[in-house]
C-alpha cells in the first residue's frame, strides 16, 4: 500500500458571501452542543451559533412538533387565515411578559423586531397627538440590528460608519460601563450616574421631540455581556416616566432564557413598555422574532387605521411551531435553571482563567450570556494595541482546538477586545469543564503569540 497521502479535490468557489472571504469547513450534521464538520471533526459550539442555540442542536421534540406542522401546513397568510400555533405562541409569550405586555407581533429576525418597536413608537406617538415625537435615544456602544432604522439607533461604528448618510442622527448616551471607573463613588451611585445621562440628553433635545429610550438590558456582542448597576434599571425606568418617553428593551440576544432568567430584564424586575425578541425565541430551528407591547400602545394605532407595518413571515405557522416546541423543551428540561447553574460555573472558571492571565481585565455578564475583555493593563484598563487583532485570533486559536467563541470589538467597534462564551442551555458540568480546558490552552496560545503576560511568568 502506496504511503503518499491522497488529497482532497480543492473545494469548488463559492457562489455566497457574506462578511469576508474566508471559508470554513462544511459541518455534515449537528447534536446538544456539538457540530461535526465534512472531516468527521467535533467542535463544541461555544457560542450556541450566534448566542441562537439556546435549546441545543437537533433536539427530537422540536423537530417532531416542525414534522407535524409539515404535514399541516407550512405557509398561512396572517390577512388571509389565523392559525394555531402562531396564536398559541403569542398567548404564551405574553404571559412570560412583565407589567401588561401582552400583544405580540411577530417578525423574523432580530433587527425586524428591533424595527418593528421603533415604528409601532412613533404610530402610537402619531395616534396620541404626540407627532413631535420622534428622536430614539441608545447608547454607545450597542448594536441593535442591520436594518437601516435599526442601524441608526446603533452605537457601533464599524458598522454604522459607511451608512452616516443614509441614518437619520439619533441621539446617544454612553453605555454603563461603570467597570471602567476610577473614581470614588459607589457601584450603586456610577449606576444612577449613568442613567442620569439619558435624562440630560432628553432635556438637551427637547422632551417633546424624544419618543423613546432603547437599550439592551444585558449587554450582546457590542460591549460583551455588559452588565449595569443596580441601581440603574429602576432610575432609567423614573426618567423615561417622568418625560413620558417609550422605554424599549432589546432582549434579542439576552431573552428566550439565556440569562437565568425568561427575560434578561426580569433579574431587575424592569417594565419596559416594548420588548424586542429573537435568536433563542426560536433556537435556530427557524427564523422567529417578535416585538410585544401593551395593549395601551397597541389599541390607538389600530383605531387611527392600523400598523402601517408587516413583514411577509409574519406569524408563520412552521416557525411558531417550532417557537413553542422550543418554550415547551425550556420547560420541561428546566433551562432556566441550568443557565443559572452552569453560568455560576463557568463564570467561577473564567475568573480562575483571569488569575493565569492578566490581560483578562473582566469578566461579567448573566447566566449563559457571558464575556471576558482582554485590557493592557488591568489597573488604568487600558486596551490591547488594536494592531494585534486579539479579537480575531482568539477566535481562530479555539477554534483550531475544537470550541467555537464569538468576539468583537469592546469600545465603539474601533479598539478594545472581549470574547463571549455562551453556550447551550442544556449544556453539562462537564461539557463546561471541557470548554474551560480548551479556554485555557487557547489563552496560553494566544499570550505566546502575541507577546502576552501569563501568571508567573
Amino acid at each position: 500500500m502506496s504511503d503518499i497521502a491522497i488529497s482532497k479535490p480543492e473545494r469548488a468557489p463559492s457562489h455566497l458571501f457574506y462578511q469576508s472571504r474566508s471559508r470554513r469547513p462544511q459541518a455534515t450534521h449537528a447534536e446538544g452542543i456539538y457540530i461535526w464538520d465534512e472531516n468527521g471533526r467535533r467542535v463544541i459550539d461555544g457560542s450556541s451559533g450566534a448566542m441562537v442555540v439556546n435549546i441545543g442542536h437537533s433536539n427530537p421534540n422540536v423537530i417532531a412538533a416542525m414534522k407535524a406542522q409539515l404535514d399541516r401546513a407550512t405557509f398561512i397568510y396572517r390577512l388571509h387565515f389565523e392559525n394555531e400555533p402562531a396564536e398559541e405562541l403569542a398567548r404564551k409569550l405574553a404571559q412570560r411578559m412583565p407589567g401588561d405586555l401582552d400583544k405580540v407581533f411577530f417578525v423574523s429576525g432580530g433587527s425586524e423586531a428591533v424595527e418593528s418597536a421603533i415604528k409601532l413608537a412613533r404610530q402610537w406617538a402619531v395616534a396620541t397627538g404626540q407627532a413631535s415625537r420622534w428622536k430614539v435615544i441608545s447608547r454607545f456602544p450597542s448594536y441593535h440590528g442591520a436594518t437601516l432604522g435599526a442601524l441608526a439607533v446603533t452605537g457601533y461604528n464599524a458598522l454604522t460608519a459607511p451608512f452616516t448618510p443614509m441614518l437619520p442622527a439619533m441621539p446617544k448616551i454612553a453605555a454603563p460601563t461603570a467597570y471602567l471607573d476610577r473614581d470614588n463613588l459607589t457601584m450603586e451611585q456610577r449606576g444612577e450616574k449613568y442613567a442620569d445621562l439619558l435624562e440630560q440628553q432628553i432635556e438637551a433635545e427637547g422632551p417633546e421631540s424624544v419618543l423613546a429610550f432603547i437599550m439592551e438590558p444585558i449587554g450582546g456582542a457590542s460591549t460583551g455581556a455588559l452588565v449595569a448597576p443596580d441601581s440603574y434599571y429602576a432610575r432609567i425606568r423614573e426618567i423615561c416616566d417622568r418625560h413620558g418617553v417609550l422605554l424599549i428593551h432589546d432582549e434579542v440576544m439576552s431573552g428566550a432564557g439565556r440569562t437565568g432568567k425568561y427575560l434578561g430584564g426580569d433579574h431587575w424586575n424592569c417594565r419596559p413598555d416594548i420588548v424586542a425578541l429573537s435568536k433563542g425565541l426560536g433556537a435556530g430551528y427557524a427564523p422567529l422574532g417578535a416585538m410585544v407591547a401593551s395593549d395601551r400602545l397597541v389599541q390607538p394605532v389600530l383605531s387611527m387605521g392600523g400598523f402601517a407595518h408587516g413583514y411577509t413571515y409574519a406569524g408563520n405557522p412552521l416557525a411558531c411551531s417550532a417557537g413553542l416546541a422550543v418554550l415547551a423543551e425550556i420547560e420541561r428540561l428546566d433551562l432556566l435553571a441550568n443557565a443559572t447553574r452552569m453560568g455560576q460555573r463557568l463564570v467561577a472558571g473564567l475568573h480562575a482563567l483571569a488569575e493565569r492571565y492578566p490581560f483578562i481585565g473582566d469578566v461579567r455578564g448573566k447566566g449563559l450570556l457571558l464575556a471576558a475583555e482582554f485590557v493592557a493593563d488591568r489597573q488604568t484598563m487600558a486596551p490591547l494595541p488594536a494592531g494585534l487583532n486579539a479579537y480575531n485570533r482568539v477566535v481562530e486559536l479555539a477554534y483550531e482546538r475544537g470550541l467555537i467563541i464569538y468576539s468583537r470589538r469592546t469600545r465603539g467597534g474601533v479598539e478594545g477586545d472581549h470574547f463571549l462564551i455562551c453556550p447551550p442551555m442544556i449544556v453539562t458540568a462537564a461539557e463546561v469543564d471541557e470548554i474551560l480546558s480548551i479556554l485555557d490552552d487557547t489563552l496560553s496560545a494566544l499570550a505566546n503569540e502575541l507577546g502576552l503576560p501569563m501568571a508567573g511568568i
